[in-house]
């Protein structure tokens, strides 16, 4: 076993500039030293980073250190892990850790920890394309159920049930899958027949993105260990039982989706298989299924496999919304275009001329228009609730050449202000609801917590909290409503700062 003083040399302790400098420059090793991982991490989840990368033969966690030390199969496949997550910062339970080289050429650890050797069997058995012993079964379904529960973050494209399917149906025969919002969050519970096999697609897919820098896969046992379903339709399936009723108001399946439920496993296990690509726009699970970037065509792609049931919001969908119950007197353009902005790249906003309550606002695509629509349908913005729906319009016209609509129609289609124009931008992963919580980056460093504070004050709101980030460049201010946040996310978003710094202003999932 390694010594706890043989880590330090790792800058196990709290990594002190002169021991990270050491670090860094340790030369490339199949050993890498993870720090700063959350309390709860369990020996599954560290495993998890390297999955993708090749195999993982030994591991060695530090409990009260939040560290670990994750051996790979060859030194190649950790070159290829750090330099991935060079680009894309790894996360554990919604915590980044830092992953480096170790001075350690390999792992010698104690054998006798027999749930870390199980856990490790398990993944070489399912790398290998075999399965695991039935001892090592044994040890992984006593601490499991066959039912997952998913929780998709950063949902930024639809997730349909096939998708879910197609995925998860590479580590074993999926039964059930059920789906529904909670807590504003799409959810799923998707049943296994075998425990063990759930264990293993928990292991390889907790923290992936299905999409592009999207889309994160949260995945935990579920406390129940069967599925009880009445209906096959978009919300819930049982592929044992393709007689199933749609149910009342749902749309009937396909008769050849139903058919195809017993054997649609291996129309995927055929043509996917999970490869890591060392770029951030890669970093999807469903992006080997088209061979395109666009994660769309992707999903179009997964569903069509699936079984050819249409992705919401994709086919006959326009990204023109119809915003209603606005406030005429204070309502521009401008502050539509940095609200919506928020959940995509706003292409043009037209204030209707005869009806200064309503808008149309043109998204990039149908997509954007629904994670909008979603997230801001019933919020408050200049103290009256806003309506957002679908509009039949396919694009918002501009005025004609020559006519005065007294400035109700803006075109921001070269808007520097887009959040979501460069793929793989960090902004796909931190799309949240309105809160009181604000979310403030590109801060000045001579700019105090007392400026931010009376700039946010003056907005008209009252500043309940405020607690700058370790580097001051970013920090969270807490308002005392969901309304005055808005308000002054629609304010401040984009203020100069001075020195032609201009701070950016997005709504926090955290509270302070």
């Amino acid at each position: 076993l390694i010594s706890v003083y043989a880590t330090i040399l790792d800058g196990a302790s709290n990594g002190s500039d002169s021991k990270k400098l050491r670090v860094e420059e340790a030369p490339p090793s199949r050993v890498l030293h993870i720090r700063k991982l959350p309390n709860e991490a369990s020996e599954t989840e560290v495993i998890a980073l390297g999955l993708p990368f090749g195999k993982v033969t030994n591991i060695l966690t530090l409990k009260g250190k939040n560290q670990a030390f994750l051996e790979m199969g060859t030194e190649e496949a950790a070159i290829t892990m750090v330099n991935y997550y060079t680009t894309v910062t790894p996360h554990v339970r919604n915590v980044p850790v830092f992953i480096q080289y170790s001075n350690h050429k390999e792992l010698k650890t104690d054998a006798g920890n027999q749930r870390t050797q199980a856990v490790l069997q398990a993944v070489s058995a399912v790398q290998s394309g075999g399965s695991p012993s039935s001892d090592v079964q044994e040890a992984l379904a006593a601490a499991s159920s066959p039912v997952l529960r998913i929780i998709i973050d950063n949902m930024f494209y639809p997730v349909t049930l096939d998708v879910l399917q197609q995925i998860f149906s590479k580590f074993g025969t999926v039964m059930k899958i059920i789906t529904f919002t909670k807590n504003n969050q799409f959810q799923a519970l998707l049943q296994f027949s075998d425990p063990v096999n759930a264990q293993q697609a928990k292991l390889a897919l907790d923290g992936q993105n299905i999409y592009n820098s999207c889309c994160t896969l949260r995945i935990d046992f579920s406390k129940l260990v069967n599925l009880n379903v009445k209906y096959n339709n978009d919300k819930s399936r049982d592929y044992t039982r393709p007689e199933l009723p749609a149910g009342d108001g749902q749309p009937s399946l396909d008769p050849t989706v139903a058919a195809a439920f017993s054997r649609s496993r291996f129309y995927f296990s055929s043509f996917h298989h999970f490869v890591p690509c060392c770029s951030p726009f890669h970093d999807c699970l469903v992006y080997f299924l088209s061979g395109a970037l666009n994660p769309l065509s992707a999903a179009a792609a997964a569903a069509a496999a699936a079984g050819r049931v249409a992705l919401a919001g994709q086919a006959g969908s326009s990204g023109v919304l119809l915003v209603s119950n606005l406030n005429e007197e204070m309502v521009t353009p401008q502050s539509l275009f940095t609200l919506f902005g928020v959940y995509g790249d706003v292409q043009r906003v037209k204030i209707l001329y005869n009806k200064k309550d309503s808008a149309l606002i043109q998204m990039s695509d149908a997509n954007q228009a629904q994670l909008a629509m979603s997230h801001l349908n019933g919020q408050k913005m200049y103290g009256k609730i806003i309506r957002v729906t679908l509009s039949k319009h396919q694009t918002v016209a501009l005025p004609r050449d020559g006519l005065d609509d007294q400035g109700l129609t803006k075109d921001y289609a070269n808007s520097p202000l887009h959040r979501f124009k460069k793929p793989g931008s960090k902004n796909f992963q931190n799309i949240f609801p309105p809160s009181a919580t604000l979310h403030l980056s590109n801060i000045p460093q001579d700019v105090t917590e007392d400026d931010l504070r009376l700039l946010f004050s003056n907005a008209g709101g009252t500043v309940k909290a405020f607690k700058f980030f370790q580097d001051r460049k970013m920090a969270l201010i807490q308002m005392s409503t969901v309304e005055e946040a808005i308000q002054a996310l629609i304010d401040l978003h984009n203020y100069n700062m001075g020195g032609n710094q201009h701070l950016r202003v997005s709504f926090s999932k955290s509270t302070i």
